[in-house]
């Protein structure tokens, strides 16, 4: 708060404004009665002495109440009470609407509603209530009508939420210094209007050139492209390297044109050789990139370079779907990525300056998509925060038909940022040089405290939803005034022609100028073809033929010294006893006769891949001690509570390990990590489920950008998703990685999809995916990890066969399939229900003959020669089954039948053994679970054909 304070020698210094005015009437009772305060208090004012008078104080220190004025003390405090109210209500009676009036009549700025009169307020010294006030501004009166203008314009301001008072104080001192509003000279504000003309000439020409084509154009809100000119220059200007934006369709080709300064003539041949809408009849347009399923132009992103003044920067706008605000994550984790150091061992090093963010949001979908409250919850945590991202609200008043009263439940679409104590500014989209002030408080905010800013840019849509939407049957009201009101363009060049700034006439000349330029650039494409043909995707050779075969093992020697040097502390950690006991069982994994487990084989796997120079980021709720006490990579003194993580340490490592714990949200988390991964293509970037399940809330990301970025966008990622699977009684939340959701997303070899039965294969094929990264070949990794088999010993692999071999896409088993002449059966099965299998055999594999097991490590793609290799050395087979633990209509089967009936021998029958169809993923019941397993593992290994019952869910061969 901003008011006036006693002459710093004076013990009365630390109080001022209200506080003042209270510790006044505390003296003023000391001194009726002594008694009638404390007595730590009557020591102090006893030492005091009485405050300062009219004739102590110079003109810029705060005279007393009574003494100065002869009013009462509540006079003094109504006022300061008064002055602090419009600092924090002053919103709510600013002209921050286009089009609407916003109402004056606030009591809480009403002299009246304080007992205040205008004869009170001449009478009382401007300093006792706003202690910089300038010295023009003289009494109380001057006062409350300067912090008036300057916040009730078209600029308003929410900081009161703001719990850190040296930010809070800034931001007051901000507006109340006049630093807002530097006086532009008239050569930029003919620049302004310029660029205001090609905003909305390429909007108009849009409009006219493709009539009812799509293109969700930014008119109301077209100050947004000058406000993100003046954001980028000055953070460019200030040494940054990367600007990244992420925003929705909404303004997008706008956008692109200007601020990432896409081709005109690009965009209008995207238009002109839109396919045929009797051939597409959905938003999807193959014809923008043939190759590839492309995507609507107005969700593409693209980049740019830039220079200002010597200074290379270059500008980032995401790809985006329609999902809106998810794309928000994305983008802040390309900016972590782009702010880190990887090449040295220990966490990255991160630079805030070096890239920001700027995340433009919808007035509806800020508040109504929870993935906004989850990322801006990421931005002051460790392992996500980037040192603070400018929002901008392109709030247009409206969702697709509906009004605000049926979509937020708060006064303001961005009251949601209230609760992450962002500073929020409002500002008028038709008061242009309003809202270059308020970009430049934003950028100026951000870098000062690197902490997020938003700007609630208030204006209109212009037309409905989209182009071929016509808005007046659901507000017939509204879009009469839309109608009938001047664009900011026509507002802003009226304004200067009147100022004196602009010949008469002359915005107008501009405006042609800039049609006439745009019928240029078209001329140049007219010409072409106005459909074009739609053909099948062409995806590249390198990902027909998949992953190549990687030479994943790791020498023995150089694994021992890496599982030694792991089991090394500083002399000082105090490690937890307990914990070190089970450590230490690691010593002799690589010895003779040694096994690895899981987690085991992971850190290893870490080891070799940072010895590699490859750097690591792992995330998730719970990670860095593992969900199932597993993985302890960062421990914790057991006397101080300090942290110590090996892999930051051992003398092998040349990259950097970054690993979270992730806070409980999944959408953003995967989201940040797929957008670290793509602009860190070098990093290996793994996310963890706590359990599979909790995947379910980020199927956004998976469906729209991880399975299917690289067929819209060309966007390559190796992000990999370790998804706790299997079922073990523990109900149906606890059991389900949903494999079959990313079997059906599965396709032009988008992605691998696993579920790995033994330490070794999980070894190999993190390995395997560290050498594809940063090359054509690479894609997501969906791994279906253990979890009561992270201590199985059945999964645990001798160690020779992490210093041999590679990782394999199908494992048969061992103790089966010796005599070929009578196996009749062969089963394959992946992950938990391939242990289950394996332990039911061990013992019985000489009442087995007729049985064969695979385990399918690699789901997808599909091993189609590795099977169908294996089925032709059995010349007596009858018969292939499935087996899965998931009930049918989940797991792999509805993408698995296909395929086996596709490799199998003919006449030869395709069945499932699994539990039945269900609603629920798993049962609830310990002991049901268990029978149901068993009677699964029994119908596989019995001798006789399995029969075709609903229980079993037997399925012939057609």
């Amino acid at each position: 708060m901003s008011t006036n304070r006693p002459s710093q020698d004076s013990p009365w210094q630390g109080f001022y404004g209200p506080n003042l005015g209270y510790v006044i009437e505390l003296f003023e009772q000391y001194t009726a009665d002594p008694n009638s305060v404390d007595e730590e208090l009557r020591q102090q004012f006893e030492a005091w002495g009485p405050p300062p008078s009219t004739d102590e104080a110079d003109e810029n220190i705060a005279p007393t109440q009574q003494a100065s004025s002869g009013l009462p003390v509540s006079k003094i405090v109504a006022a300061s009470k008064l002055a602090e109210n419009i600092r924090t209500y002053g919103h709510l009676a600013a002209d921050i609407h286009p089009l609407n009036e916003t109402p004056k009549n606030i009591k809480m700025l009403d002299p009246t509603h304080y007992g205040l009169s205008e004869g009170d307020l001449k009478t009382i010294p401007a300093t006792l209530i706003w202690s910089e006030a300038p010295r023009d501004v003289k009494t109380a009166l001057d006062a409350i009508l300067r912090l008036k203008d300057l916040y009730t314009k078209s600029l308003a301001y929410e900081f009161s939420h703001v719990h850190v008072e040296e930010e809070r104080n800034w931001l007051n001192n901000m507006v109340e210094s006049g630093y807002l509003y530097p006086e532009m000279t008239n050569e930029q504000k003919i620049a302004l209007l310029k660029r205001l003309s090609e905003v909305e000439g390429f909007e108009k020409f849009l409009h006219k050139t493709f009539v009812g084509q799509k293109r969700f154009s930014i008119e109301g809100l077209d100050i947004l492209v000058p406000m993100l000119d003046e954001i980028v220059s000055k953070s460019v200007k200030n040494g940054t390297k990367n600007v990244m934006v992420g925003m929705a369709h909404r303004g997008r080709l706008n956008v692109l044109a200007h601020t990432l300064g896409k081709p005109y003539e690009k965009i209008f041949s995207e238009f002109h050789h839109s396919p045929n809408k009797e051939l597409i009849p959905s938003e999807g347009s193959r014809g923008i990139n043939f190759g590839w399923s492309g995507d609507v132009k107005y969700h593409l992103g693209a980049d740019r370079s830039i220079e200002e003044n010597t200074v290379k920067a270059s500008v980032t706008l995401a790809n985006n779907p329609s999902h809106l605000e998810f794309v928000n994550p994305v983008v802040v984790g390309y900016t972590r990525a782009a702010q880190e150091v990887r090449t040295e061992a220990g966490y990255p090093v991160q630079d805030v300056n070096k890239s920001f963010s700027i995340s433009i949001h919808g007035d509806a979908a800020f508040p109504g998509e929870g993935i906004v409250a989850e990322t801006l919850n990421l931005s002051r945590l460790k392992g996500y925060q980037t040192g603070g991202t400018v929002h901008i609200i392109a709030n247009n008043m409206i969702g697709f038909t509906t009004e605000s009263y049926d979509s937020r439940s708060t006064k303001y679409s961005s009251d949601l940022a209230k609760g992450f104590e962002i500073p929020i500014v409002h500002v008028n989209a038709d008061d242009p040089i309003a809202c270059i002030a308020a970009a430049s408080l934003a950028y100026e905010y951000r870098t000062r405290f690197q902490k997020d800013f938003l700007i609630d840019l208030i204006g209109y849509r212009r037309f409905g939803h989209n182009e071929m939407d016509d808005p007046t049957v659901t507000q017939p009201a509204l879009y009469e005034k839309v109608n009938n009101h001047p664009t900011v363009r026509t507002l802003f060049a009226k304004q200067l022609e009147t100022a004196g700034v602009l010949a008469a006439g002359k915005g107008e000349e501009i405006d042609a100028d800039v049609q006439q330029m745009l019928q240029e650039k078209y001329d140049k494409v007219k010409g072409a073809k106005t459909a074009g043909e739609v053909k099948d995707v062409v995806v590249p050779e390198t990902i027909v033929k998949g992953i190549p075969k990687q030479d994943t093992a790791v020498d023995h020697e150089q694994l021992k010294a890496i599982n030694k040097a792991l089991l090394e502390r500083p002399e000082e950690f105090n490690a937890y006893p307990k914990l070190e006991r089970i450590l230490a069982r690691r010593a002799n994994a690589l010895e003779e006769g040694g096994k690895v487990d899981w987690a085991l084989a992971e850190t290893l796997a870490f080891a070799s891949i940072l010895s590699d120079g490859t750097p690591i980021r792992i995330t998730g709720q719970d990670s860095e001690r593992g969900t199932f006490a597993q993985r302890h990579l960062v421990l914790h003194d057991s006397k101080n509570g300090k942290l110590f993580s090996p892999l930051h340490h051992i003398p092998q490592v040349k990259a950097s390990f970054g690993i979270h714990n992730s806070p409980l949200s999944e959408a953003s988390v995967v989201g940040f990590e797929y957008g670290y991964n793509v602009f860190a293509p070098e990093t290996l970037v793994l996310w963890e489920a706590q359990y599979g399940d909790f995947a379910n809330c980020a199927q956004v990301i998976f469906d729209q950008f991880l399975s299917a970025g690289r067929a819209k966008w060309g966007q390559k990622s190796g992000l990999v998703l370790l998804l706790p699977h299997g079922y073990e009684g523990q109900g149906p939340e606890h059991s389900s990685g949903r494999i079959e959701r990313f079997l059906q997303l599965a396709a032009e070899n988008n992605w691998t999809v696993a579920n790995l039965s033994s330490a070794s294969q999980y070894f190999h094929v993190l390995r395997r995916q560290a050498a594809i990264l940063n090359k054509e070949e690479v894609r997501p990794l969906v791994i279906m990890t253990p979890k009561s088999l992270l201590r199985n010993p059945r999964v645990a692999s001798d160690h020779t066969l992490l210093s041999q071999g590679r990782f394999q896409l199908v494992v048969e088993e061992e103790l089966l399939g010796k005599n070929v002449d009578q196996v009749k059966r062969i089963i394959l099965s992946s992950g938990k229900v391939a242990i289950d299998l394996a332990t039911e055999i061990e013992g019985k594999a000489e009442e087995l003959d007729h049985v064969h097991a695979l385990r399918v490590e690699q789901l997808y793609p599909f091993p189609k020669n590795d099977i169908k290799d294996i089925l032709n050395r059995y010349p007596n087979l009858e018969e292939i089954s499935w087996v899965q633990e998931e009930p049918k209509n989940m797991g792999s089967w509805a993408y698995i039948e296909s395929k086996l009936r596709g490799v199998a021998p003919e006449g030869v029958a395709v069945k499932y053994i699994g539990r039945p169809d269900r609603s629920s993923p798993s049962g609830g019941d310990p002991e049901v679970h268990k029978k149901e397993q068993e009677r699964i593992v029994s119908v596989a290994l019995r001798k006789e054909q399995t029969k075709t019952t609903t229980h079993e869910g037997g399925n012939e061969r057609d």
